[in-house]
């Protein structure tokens, strides 16, 4: 072989050999630029969660970005249960180059109806921004819910008076997963002649009056009145609850008298108690077993034409003990006979929604039974 040739081969292998290596070079660095172009991250908390059907469970969904990615991320939850209903605040986010290693944050709301199924579920939160997307996901379990209940009470547990009297109970409710309105009825037990009232006979709170009223030919008996409350829980379940107590009408009762009045003006919202003084006549001592305030009547002040009404107010009865023993030919005041400022009868101005600049100034009647026992 003439042996120029030969070195003409040996220099266009050599620059093959060199542009082969060049080749390989390039090719390293542009996975190193391709790496360079960032990615998203995702996290999401709690990791699970658990609830009653028809509750809803909230997550955060964090989103961080990394190798200077920059983009709109847009976001979409899937694996829900049947019924179920998702929403992300916000659905997408966006993030810039200057936000490498910044998280930026979404909630996740994943509302159950009464009829979902039980079970559990794994929920996908994923994150799409063009060619680049992630995701995380996070589990739910829906349980059937729990029953409520409701149980009530009243004070005091007995009540003596006589005939054409009025007895005043106090009715207390004890609720659990029971948010709606309960009703209240006395059952059975009412002598004849009698007639009872709630107040309120329909509540959304814990507390009622029940004031029981004699006619004058009520008979001598001791009666077991049985009183309901009814109400819906959570689920739609109606629960029922029962109290009894006890009405003693005795003809043989002690007279005495009752007698106070508000101690300052009321205003909306506010409640005033009322000292009430009891005056026994008697020679010997005397222990009252019942009393009871009724509002009678409002009169305005002269001159006002704008309404006002009793339903304005509210009579919080007396739920303090008994009896309250008066020794003869005195007269001695609900502190003087150790009754705390809550435990006495109080009037109520309420607060509502309509004008009530008509009861400025205006007096109220206020009617005071009670009963009593001779010593």
């Amino acid at each position: 072989m003439n042996p120029a040739r030969k070195r003409k081969r040996r220099r266009v292998l050599l620059a093959v050999l060199t542009s082969l290596l060049l080749l390989s070079g390039g090719t390293y660095t542009g996975v190193n630029t391709a790496s360079a172009k960032g990615d998203i991250q995702f996290q999401i908390s709690p990791a699970s969660q658990s609830l009653a059907r028809g509750q809803a469970a909230i997550y955060t969904v964090t989103v961080t970005s990394t190798g200077g990615f920059a983009g709109t991320v847009g976001l979409s939850a899937s694996g829900l249960p049947s019924g179920a209903t998702a929403t992300l605040e916000p659905s997408a986010l966006a993030l810039t180059a200057s936000d490498t290693g910044a998280t930026h944050t979404s909630v996740l709301s994943v509302t159950t109806t009464s009829s979902t199924p039980v079970g559990s579920y794994t929920l996908k939160v994923t994150g799409t921004s063009g060619k680049i997307s992630g995701s995380i996901t996070a589990g739910l379990t829906v349980n059937y819910p729990l029953s409520g209940a409701l149980s009530m009470t009243s004070t005091p547990a007995s009540v003596t008076l006589a005939p054409g009297e009025t007895a005043a109970y106090t009715i207390q409710l004890d609720r659990t997963r029971l948010p709606g309105n309960v009703s209240l009825k006395v059952a059975s037990g009412l002598p004849a002649g009698a007639t009872a009232a709630f107040a309120p006979n329909v509540t959304s709170g814990d507390t009622s009056t029940l004031q029981v009223t004699t006619s004058e030919g009520t008979k001598d008996g001791t009666y077991s009145l049985i009183l309901s409350a009814a109400g819906r829980d959570s689920n739609g379940d109606t629960k029922n609850a029962s109290a009894s107590v006890k009405l003693d009408i005795n003809t043989k009762g002690k007279n005495f008298i009752i007698s106070g009045n508000l101690d300052g003006l009321l205003a909306p919202g506010l409640a005033l108690p009322l000292d009430l003084s009891l005056t026994n006549p008697n020679k010997k001592s005397i222990s009252v077993t019942n009393l009871s305030v009724s509002l009678q009547s409002v009169t305005r002040a002269a001159g006002e034409t704008r309404p006002c009404r009793t339903g304005d107010y509210a009579v919080v009865q007396y739920n303090g003990p008994y009896p309250l023993v008066v020794p003869g030919s005195t007269t001695l005041n609900l502190t003087q006979l150790g009754v705390s400022s809550n435990q006495r009868p109080k009037i109520e101005f309420l607060n509502t929604s309509y004008n009530q600049d008509g009861c400025k100034g205006a007096n109220l009647s206020l009617s005071y039974s009670g009963s009593a026992q001779g010593n």
